[in-house]
């Protein structure tokens, strides 16, 4: 079974190094293994990228030195009944 935006995780494990040099400390949103905004907080991160994307189809995540940065969080629009 694939893991929901591993691609996407995996793609910023694989850039962390460039990312933290251009991006340290803002938020990026990764899709497709691209990415597709930069902005200074998460909750315009999410607010904005959902305007044109599924939620469950992107990968937000801060831009941050060292292995700090490599705990997953997903969020999912799951409901239980």
């Amino acid at each position: 079974m694939e893991v929901p935006l591993k691609r996407e995780f995996d793609y910023y494990l694989a850039h962390q190094a460039e990312l933290v040099k251009d991006h340290n400390g803002k938020y990026v949103v990764i899709k497709d293994e691209k990415i597709i905004g930069v902005y200074d907080d998460q909750a315009t991160a999410l607010t904005e990228t959902v305007k044109k994307h599924d939620l469950g189809s992107f990968l937000v995540q801060k831009v941050e030195p060292g292995e700090q940065s490599h705990t997953q969080v997903f969020h999912s629009r799951v409901a239980f009944v």
